[in-house]
């Protein structure tokens, strides 16, 4: 990443005893304090809301003003990470004066810019970590959501959607706490798993005593060399049936939100979904792709030759039978009535410790106009769906993503000013 030439609050020299007062640190303090990095720099006259441009300049860049936030009808990027997030602070203006300081941050990691420039004074803590130095933008989309809990936290429920609340009890949930909720999600998406982590990390470190992480997944998509749709762990197609994101019309009958002051945002679905593999690998691949609904290596539905080919449900054989099975997962999707867009990424995280097993499995993401989809096409599955030998769910979490930001503005204004 790259630093501008401007001169910043880091260039200032101070002193250790000064700098412990400014973060409001003790005589045993050795960390920047409740205050946050963001608090530190305001103190020392850097103007954490000053507007930053989108760069015209910068390689492998995604633009963050416009109609809607980025990282939800922006291109697939390879890697993900997404951070579940409880808020610390006690007051609706603290929140809004942290989505104002996000807000030029977010603009500057998209730019493939360092989160503050470069300073010869080592006797502070640097204004970014460092490890996206020397890296490009990398397509790096950032999309900040809201969880329901918020709004009872801060004394915000007549703001609070009739749609933002958690989703209902599912068919092979095993959900654990610890990968559940949240008040706040950052998703940070890149054609660079560093490049997206840094964004969490750094803008989660901007706001030190204003948000704690709550769980965070690391994930994947791998394209094939000519383009096309990535595979997951199962090795099947994943988002072959998903919206054009370039149908605008379409777009606003599935994703974006009509109404409201969440009005041009979106509805944020996140499963941790863990896969089987050691299950899956013992399966035939007939049985495999009787489950999906499709053949693994064209990605077509049975009875078609071509993976985006149309096909109805409830076409039989000449002997009676379904030639997609009604139990398959694809089936009963389509049977549902419902649309999502899906943004799903692989993960692996080791093994199990107590089974020794992969525990490896799909970051499930989706945005909708209304949880509601999910819900119906969850509930169409329901204990029929084959795939569910296969998978567990072990993690759910439901967020409100912001409509996009005008230059000037911030996110999260629409909110704020319907207070």
């Amino acid at each position: 990443m790259t630093a501008s030439n401007e001169e910043k609050w880091m260039n200032k020299k101070i002193s250790r005893r000064d700098m412990l007062k400014l973060t409001g640190i003790g005589v045993a303090g050795v960390a920047i304090g409740a205050s946050g990095l963001g608090g530190v720099m305001k103190a020392m006259g850097y103007d954490v809301f000053e507007p930053v441009a989108d760069s015209t300049t910068a390689s492998n860049k995604v633009n963050f003003y416009g109609s809607h936030q980025s990282g939800i009808v922006t291109p697939v990027q390879t890697n993900i990470y997404f951070a579940s997030l409880d808020v610390l602070v006690t007051s609706k203006k603290e929140l809004q004066e942290l989505f104002q300081q996000w807000t030029p941050l977010v603009v500057r990691l998209m730019n493939g810019e360092l989160m503050a420039d470069v300073s010869s004074n080592t006797r502070v803590p640097t204004g970014d970590t460092g490890e996206a130095e020397g890296l490009d933008a990398a397509n790096l989309s950032i999309t900040i959501g809201v969880g329901a809990s918020l709004f009872d936290k801060l004394g915000m429920q007549h703001l609070k959607p009739a749609e933002l609340k958690d989703l209902p009890h599912f068919p092979k949930d095993q959900l654990l706490k610890e990968y559940t909720g949240g008040d706040l999600c950052i998703q940070a998406c890149a054609d660079d798993p560093q490049v997206a982590f840094h964004a969490v990390r750094n803008l989660v470190r901007a706001a030190s005593g204003k948000v704690e992480i709550k769980w965070s997944q690391a994930g994947f998509n791998s394209f094939p060399a000519g383009g096309g749709t990535p595979r997951n762990l199962f090795a099947f197609k994943d988002g072959t049936v998903n919206p054009s994101i370039t149908d605008e019309k379409d777009l606003k009958k599935v994703v974006w939100v009509d109404k409201g002051w969440l009005k041009g945002g979106s509805y944020l679905v996140a499963r941790k979904v863990q896969m089987h593999l050691e299950t899956w690998d013992r399966t035939s691949l007939k049985d495999q792709e009787a489950t999906f609904g499709r053949y693994r290596d064209s990605g077509a539905p049975m009875g078609k030759t071509k993976e985006f080919d149309d096909f109805d449900v409830e076409a039989k054989d000449d002997k009676g039978n379904y030639i997609m099975p009604d139990t398959s997962h694809v089936h009963l999707a389509r049977k549902s009535g419902a649309r999502i867009l899906r943004r799903s990424y692989s993960y692996a995280s080791g093994v199990m410790s107590n089974t020794g097993t992969h525990d490896a499995g799909l970051i499930f993401i989706s945005f909708q106009k209304d949880p509601d989809q999910f819900t119906t096409i969850q509930n169409s599955l329901g204990r029929m769906d084959k795939m569910n030998e296969y998978i567990t769910h072990r993690g759910s979490a439901v967020f409100a993503c912001f409509p996009g930001v005008q230059k000037g503005s911030y996110l999260g204004e629409a909110l704020f000013n319907a207070l």
